[in-house]
């Protein structure tokens, strides 16, 4: 079994990036967590329906007498609700929180698309429902350990990867241009850069790294590209006149640096 299983992803600005696959212990070890913080919702839930069942059955009773299609009628709800929570607690973390839940989070693991982009609530909904499935007779294990990706019957249907998170702020290797520091202290004031994720980061951080290699014509177009998409994930509404992509991007860069060592 390997235990640092590397990949290597192509994103749609035609960016690779590398990331560790977080491996059958760390998966396993945030769904034990995730089952003991789901089984205490279980637990609160089940003794607020009971709560709630006995005294809705009295003052129904009280009204019409008894009633034997009021069990059926209580069964039936608490069956509905029961699945909600049964999907809905993954779907519920994953979704907010860009592919984690509490187990995830504590374990530094993540959900990403194969094509690096963060979880969306459809990825999320269709790995929630077959987990289920990937549970029975540990067929998601067997997927998993077998697997050159790692991945669950879940992930090959959502078409998503479990990855270790990794801290991306490192000393930048390259050059920067003189405009790029005021820039960035700029950004750090007027945009979100909460909303950047350690994915888009690496992303900005490849680029910047290999550019000097790539021909002019398509280091401007994905400079362009990477640039308008990091405007719209930092809702940063105007850019400074005269700033070309690449500085904004190297700001950025280094805006995020110094962001994340706050």
């Amino acid at each position: 079994m390997r235990f640092f299983n590397r990949i290597t992803l192509q994103t749609p600005e035609s960016v690779e990036l590398e990331f560790t696959l977080a491996g059958i212990g760390n998966r396993a070890y945030a769904l034990l967590i995730d089952y003991i913080v789901w089984a205490l919702i279980w637990i609160v839930f089940l003794v607020a329906w009971a709560f709630l069942s006995i005294q809705l059955s009295d003052v129904i009773e009280s009204w019409v007498g008894s009633d034997s299609k009021l069990q059926l009628w209580l069964l039936s709800i608490q069956l509905l609700i029961g699945f909600a929570l049964n999907v809905g607690y993954f779907v519920f973390f994953e979704t907010l929180w860009q592919g984690q839940t509490p187990g995830k989070r504590y374990v530094k693991i993540r959900v990403i698309r194969d094509d690096g982009r963060p979880l969306r609530l459809q990825q999320a909904t269709l790995r929630a429902l077959l987990r289920p499935v990937d549970d029975l007779l540990f067929l998601g294990v067997f997927f998993i350990v077998l697997g050159k990706r790692e991945k669950r019957l879940g992930d090959w249907v959502a078409g998503t990867l479990v990855i270790q998170e990794e801290q991306p702020v490192t000393a930048a290797s390259f050059p920067m241009s003189d405009q790029a520091q005021p820039l960035a202290e700029l950004l750090l004031e007027n945009a979100d850069l909460s909303r950047l994720l350690p994915d888009d980061f690496a992303v900005i951080r490849e680029y910047l790294q290999r550019r000097g290699g790539m021909t002019a014509n398509a280091r401007t177009e994905l400079s362009r590209k990477l640039a308008d998409r990091v405007k719209e994930v930092i809702a940063l509404e105007t850019v400074p006149p005269k700033v070309s992509a690449n500085v904004f991007l190297e700001a950025v860069y280094l805006a995020y640096q110094q962001q994340s060592s706050d």
